[in-house]
Formats: C-alpha cells, structure tokens, sequence
C-alpha cells in the first residue's frame, strides 16, 4: 500500500484540513440526519387525520424511511468508497434537504411517504462521516472524533423528540419538516466549505446485480419484521416475505462471493474482528431500542393504570433530551478509554452499562426522576459502544473499505432495531390489562421488554469477548486495538 492511501487528503487544495472543524461539521450532519429518527413520532397519531388516510396506510410514513435507509447505508457506503466518501456525503444531505421539502409541501399521503423515502436515504451520512476522518483526522485524535461522530446518530435522536414535540404543539406541524430542510442547507454548506475529500478510492466497477440483491433481500426481511404483527404472522403475506428474504440473501451471498468487484466483501466480513463486532451491534441496536419503546409508554400511560406518569408528549422528549447530552460527554470518556485498554474493552464496558441501565429499570419506574436516571445510565453506555464499534471495524479493514465497512456495521445495528421493534410490539400486545374499557400493555409485560433488553446487552457482552485483541494480515505488521493504528498502517506496508 502506498503512503499516499495512508495519508489525509484535501479536496482539491494544498490547505491541510482543520480537524476540528471537519469533527464538528460531520457530527453536527449526523444529528441533522438522526433527527428524522423522530422527527413524526410527535404526530404519528394525527396522520391519518392529517392526511386523510387511514392508520394502517399513514404507517407507511415510518416504515418508508426504514426500508429506504436499509437499502441505501450499504450502497452509498460501496459508492464512497469508490468515487470520493465527501461527494457521496453531499448526496445523502440533498436526498435529505429534497426529502423534507416534499413532506413540507404534503397534505395527502403519497408526497409525505415518497418525501419520508427520501430522508431515509440520507441515512448513510453518519458511516461516511466516520470513514472521513479516518482518512482526514491525526491519529492521535481518530478515538475521540470516531465517538463524537458516533454518539451524533444517539444525540439526534435524542433532541429531536423534545424538539418536534415543542414545534408540533405550537405550530402547524409542517414546521417540522421546514427546519429538517434549513438545517439539511446549512450542513451542506458547512461540508462544502469544510470537509475535504479523500484520495482513499477503491476503484473498480459497481457491482449492480449485488446492490438489487441486497436490496430486496432486506427490503423482504424488513417488511416481515416490521408488518408482520399488521399482516398476521402466519399470513400468506407474511410467510411469502420471509421465505424470500431468506432465498434472496442467500442468492445474494453466492452472487458476493464470487463476484470479482463486490458489493460488500463477505471474506473481509467473515474476520473474527468483523464479523463479531457486527454480531454485537445487531444485539446492542436490539438493546438500546427498547428504551425507546418503553419510556415513552410508561410516561404516557394514564395514572389509573397505577403504573403510567400520564404526562404529554413534550414531557416525553424533556425526559429523554439529558440521554443526547450523556451520551456525548461518554463519548469522550469511550475515547480515553479505548486509547488505553482498546475498542474490544469499551464495547464491554458500554454493554454492561446498557444491562444495568434496563436491570435498573425493572426496579425503578413509578417516577420521572425514575426514567430519566435510567435514561441517563443506558445512554452512557450507548455513548460507550457507539464509539468502540466503528473502531473496531476500522482496525480490521482497508481505508478504501471503511465507507462500505462502516455502513454495513451500521446496517447491522439497524436490523437490531426492527428485530427490537417487532419483538416487543408481540410481548406488549399479548401482555396487556384492561383499564375503563381500554386495553393497555401491562406493567409485567413492560418488566419482561426491560429484561430482555438487559439480556440483549449481555449477549453483546459475551459476543465481544470473541474479538481478538490483536489482529495480523498479509503484508502489515499487528495492530493494536487503537482505532489510530490502522490508520498509519499503510504507510508501513
């Protein structure tokens, strides 16, 4: 490998980038981008009466920009590393910046689903902007730009609740979707004057045939998953989905490994490093989701139930915001850490945090105080392992990989998600009591999500004791497990 692939490059210009503005503006994208997590939570239950549809139809709003970042974290991914990760950045925040303006201008259902499909294609910014400094930030300081990066896809989807809560209360509710668009304008901007570009390219041919697999394959998988408790799951929908999720990812497979050019590297995948951290983050994105499930629920229960706070929306995002803020300060400390004992060690420790966080949580749930410590807790461990994940990903793959390496473990942590959201929507639903007429989730069934959230996290614990401390290939001497190691590898090579 040549030091020039080693090196970081600017955009055109012998002006060295600024790393702490390229960290800045790549973080503050990431929380643009994170925001639409929650951007329509607030107003979810208005849609059909705003767009004149019915619920099952108005769900689509949500399920659209899942499917759409499923698909285009991997592809985007594979196309930055190959034609420049800061032009495909670029993309991704005008996909978003267009998304937006089509939900601003939407009174009736198809616009706001095509405009939500488009914000979720802006979903591989986060990945990108980690695999950017990677070839732009100094060693030394590769940890801790990785966590803020890292921790910005948590802190968005931390503030924007609060945020949209406020602005849908008070405003019409296309506000929302006017200030997504400004603060996709104002990232541009600043990643246009800011973010250099990277000479790390990969070359070749895009693989075409293997990007159409993939994505019908997840698209299959995700709808299972997602629509399977709407559908039934023994339906014929259903069970034709699943079966051909299984048949097209398998094709898909074949396809990759014999592809001379492939879309995503299966034999890069299939190392200890990478293929263990990937297991942790399906697990560790099943954990973390859970909260999201659970706290907003028990807030807003009424207080008859005896175990719901009866409190608004707004109150729900006031509750969550102090997670964004820990989960940034923990990234810094993620940062320290991994310099001295190593990514493998961080991820363990943010595992443990999130199990006790949930544990906590069984035992503490009648007060608000109650749910935010708990928040609080299970955002620092988020903050933990946000960091240490793409860490270790980096210091197991090539720096014309990272944008494709990245996005996959993104990926990963996304199908921890859907898995998370349709689990705990069956144990919910099937665990419920009935108030005044009304049918609730029960206080043991929210008792049973929280435990197996805690055990999903301590599944990512034991996964992560599997990922070697020390990794050596063809042609490069070991690296340790700091993230900046692989980075100044190539010039060794």
């Amino acid at each position: 490998m040549s030091n020039a692939l080693a090196r970081p490059a600017s955009a055109g210009s012998s002006a060295q980038p600024k790393p702490n503005a390229v960290v800045a503006v790549l973080a503050m994208a990431g929380i643009v981008v994170s925001l639409m997590q929650t951007l329509v939570i607030p107003i979810v239950p208005e849609l059909p009466n705003l767009l004149n549809a019915s619920a099952s139809d108005t769900a689509w709003a949500v399920t659209a920009t899942l499917l759409a970042a499923a698909v285009a974290t991997p592809v985007v991914g594979r196309l930055g590393d190959m034609f420049g990760k800061r032009r495909m950045l670029l993309v991704s925040i005008v996909l978003l910046v267009s998304g937006s303006l089509v939900c601003a201008l939407a009174d009736s259902l198809v616009p706001m689903i095509v405009g939500r499909g488009l914000q979720g294609l802006s979903a591989a910014v986060v990945p990108l902007g980690i695999s950017i400094l990677r070839d732009t930030v100094p060693a030394e300081k590769l940890a801790g730009s990785t966590g803020i990066m890292s921790a910005s896809l948590g802190v968005g989807g931390a503030l924007g609740l609060p945020i949209a809560a406020f602005i849908a209360e008070n405003w019409d509710w296309h506000i929302l979707f006017w200030t997504s668009a400004a603060l996709g304008v104002v990232s541009f901007l600043l990643v246009m004057a800011f973010v250099p570009e990277s000479q790390n390219r990969a070359g070749g041919r895009f693989d075409l045939v293997g990007s159409l697999g993939l994505s019908a394959g997840l698209v299959s998988l995700l709808l299972t998953v997602s629509k399977g408790a709407t559908w039934g799951w023994t339906s014929g929908t259903t069970l034709t989905l699943g079966v051909a999720a299984v048949v097209i990812l398998l094709a898909w497979g074949w396809w990759e490994l014999k592809a001379k050019q492939p879309l995503v590297d299966l034999r890069t995948t299939a190392k200890t490093q990478v293929l263990f951290t990937n297991l942790a983050s399906i697990a560790l994105g099943f954990s973390m989701f859970a909260t999201s499930l659970v706290l907003p629920q028990l807030l807003q229960l009424p207080k008859e139930t005896g175990y719901g706070l009866g409190e608004s929306m707004l109150t729900v995002g006031l509750v969550l915001a102090p997670q964004g803020f820990v989960m940034m300060v923990m990234s810094a400390l993620s940062a320290k850490v991994t310099k001295a004992k190593g990514p493998k060690i961080t991820l363990m420790i943010g595992a443990l945090i999130v199990a006790s966080g949930y544990a906590l949580n069984i035992m503490l749930m009648s007060e608000i105080w109650h749910l935010v410590l708990v928040s609080c807790i299970i955002g620092a461990g988020v903050g933990f392992t946000y960091g240490a994940l793409p860490a270790l990903i980096m210091g197991a793959v090539d720096p014309s990989q990272t944008g494709a390496a990245n996005s996959l473990n993104t990926l990963m942590r996304s199908l921890g998600t859907s898995f998370a959201s349709a689990i705990v929507g069956v144990i919910l639903a099937q665990m419920t009591t009935d108030f005044g007429g009304h049918s609730f989730a029960s206080e043991n069934g929210f008792k049973v999500v929280m435990a197996i959230g805690a055990g999903a996290a301590l599944v990512a614990f034991l996964l992560a004791t599997f990922i070697p401390k020390r990794r050596e290939t063809a042609g490069e001497e070991p690296a340790g497990d700091s993230p900046a190691e692989p980075a100044t590898a190539g010039a060794k090579a």
